[in-house]
């Protein structure tokens, strides 16, 4: 029979923000405790404040490690698309967030890091390490990575470019890459305002996309990103056609033609 070894966690001579800071982080059950009840607490709020609905969660993998990319019009978009994860791989989803942003006071710290576990990621500078900490999520099965491709919350609700670090990150890799669309968190909670207010949200999941026959490189990064912005874009259309039959009339007319 082995030998029992405690071994103590390597954070413990850092303070609590540093503790928080640090990426990857040591397991803490308290930590775990806090954003478990944060994430009922939200899940309730979206389900009754915003009436979350979610399309397509067939497409979502059982185990195994993948990514999920989205538009980015607030913060609520990060709420829904964790919402939609099992309870159990809560501490094991880890959305990319600016470091620049989320990472540099003690209150934003304890949100990003505490209740939703978010990677701190460098937009400006520092860029390759980021990735790096992308690949090594991935690296790990049943880790779910998060990721914004626009880099930034869309200041007038449309979908912008994506920049070439998804691409990058999943040119010539076996993991899978789910494209979603949310609508009707730009109206509910944009950029400029303080807090949200209340706003149907829709979640669509799209089918899992993989590039593992594609040679990395800046020409197979652009074209995932291109790719998986189409998609974003397709299934933004289906998205609003199914809230606008929910909320509205249909036009009969139109869709006979």
């Amino acid at each position: 029979m082995n030998e029992w070894r405690y071994e103590t966690a390597q954070d413990l001579d850092q303070t609590i923000v540093e503790r928080l800071r640090r990426f990857p982080r040591e397991a803490d059950m308290l930590v775990y405790g806090i954003r478990a009840l944060s994430a009922l607490g939200l899940r309730a709020w979206l389900r009754i404040y915003h009436r979350l609905e979610v399309t397509g969660r067939e497409h979502l993998p059982p185990d195994g490690s993948y990514v999920l990319v989205a538009n980015h019009t607030s913060h609520l978009d990060t709420l829904g698309l964790l919402s939609i994860l099992p309870l159990k791989r809560l501490h094991r989803a880890f959305p990319a967030a600016a470091a620049d942003y989320f990472f540099t006071s003690v209150p934003r710290i304890a949100i990003a890091a505490v209740v939703v576990n978010a990677l701190p990621f460098y937009r400006e500078v520092h860029i390759r390490q980021s990735l790096n900490l992308c690949k090594q999520v991935l690296v790990n099965p049943g880790n779910v990575l998060i990721l914004f491709p626009e880099g930034t919350r869309s200041t007038t609700g449309e979908i912008g470019v994506f920049k070439p670090g998804v691409g990058l990150l999943l040119a010539g890799t076996d993991v899978p890459v789910l494209p979603c669309h949310i609508d009707g968190a730009f109206e509910a909670w944009p950029k400029q305002r303080l807090l949200p207010r209340p706003g149907r949200l829709r979640l669509v999941i799209g089918a899992p996309r993989n590039y593992a026959a594609l040679q990395p490189g800046k020409e197979a990064a652009l074209h995932i990103c291109r790719e998986l912005r189409q998609a974003v874009l397709e299934l933004a259309a289906l998205n609003r056609r199914a809230g606008f039959r929910r909320e509205g009339p249909v036009d009969q007319g139109a869709e006979e033609t």
